[in-house]
């Protein structure tokens, strides 16, 4: 099976290990995985904040990128749906609607990938330790991905899982949100290092960059004893401690 792999913008800069680690996982499950170097941005903070004329030109791009892939996997929910939601940015009927749709119907977040498409859900991963996953909103809300990671997570010998309180609450980053409104995105996501620290659990996960990087940012300047990996690093793991 042949996948392009979606980078995104935090992948490539921040969590280039997890990108790393989805890669080598894809590969062993039999996927031909291939890299398209001029990927860029989704361009979902434009589409956020209002810039639709400049995000279509983005998505123009991205539709041209990724059109000859027979799959297209990512490492973020938030960027795969922003990728599903460019169809809403061209004109209905048009020619460029027709290719951004026959792209959403192909390209797919990681865990969901490998759950809903390679019908895998135990990939053979190995890491102890105890560990709790926040679900990001996009991911869950918007994508609609909510029991795959938990699946393949479930099937991790030697893992504890332990629920998130209030796992569906926001961790206060929503993109230009954690800028613009920064005292209220400050209050959500102590109140969400707040829930992780309740469960006692050493390691926490996720399968959004964003949040992971809002959220371990926050438990860093707290001086919390958590580390924070992103699921493609677990599913990846060989018995790692």
């Amino acid at each position: 099976m042949r996948v392009s792999f979606f980078i995104t913008c935090l992948g490539d800069i921040f969590y280039a290990n997890a990108g790393k680690s989805a890669v080598e996982l894809l590969e062993r499950l039999g996927c031909e995985v291939d890299f398209p170097p001029t990927q860029t941005c989704c361009g979902q903070p434009a589409y956020n904040s209002g810039y639709h004329k400049e995000t279509l030109e983005v998505a123009k791009h991205m539709v041209e990128v990724f059109e000859h892939a027979d799959y297209v996997v990512g490492i973020s929910g938030s960027c795969v749906y922003m990728i599903h939601e460019y169809v809403h940015l061209f004109e209905d009927g048009s020619n460029w609607q027709k290719r951004a749709k026959a792209l959403k119907r192909k390209t797919y977040e990681l865990t969901q990938f490998i759950v809903d498409v390679l019908g895998i859900e135990d990939v053979g991963a190995s890491y102890h330790g105890t560990a709790t996953y926040h679900t990001s909103c996009h991911m869950t809300r918007l994508l609609g991905v909510k029991e795959a990671p938990f699946r393949l997570l479930e099937n991790v010998k030697g893992l504890r899982l332990i629920d998130l309180p209030n796992r569906n609450d926001c961790c206060g980053f929503g993109g230009t949100f954690s800028v613009k409104m920064a005292s209220i995105s400050e209050q959500m996501v102590d109140e969400k290092v707040q829930h992780i620290e309740e469960t006692e659990a050493d390691l926490l996960l996720g399968a959004d960059g964003s949040c992971l990087m809002n959220i371990g940012g926050r438990i860093t300047r707290q001086g919390k004893p958590i580390e924070v990996k992103h699921i493609a690093e677990i599913l990846n793991s060989r018995g790692e401690e």
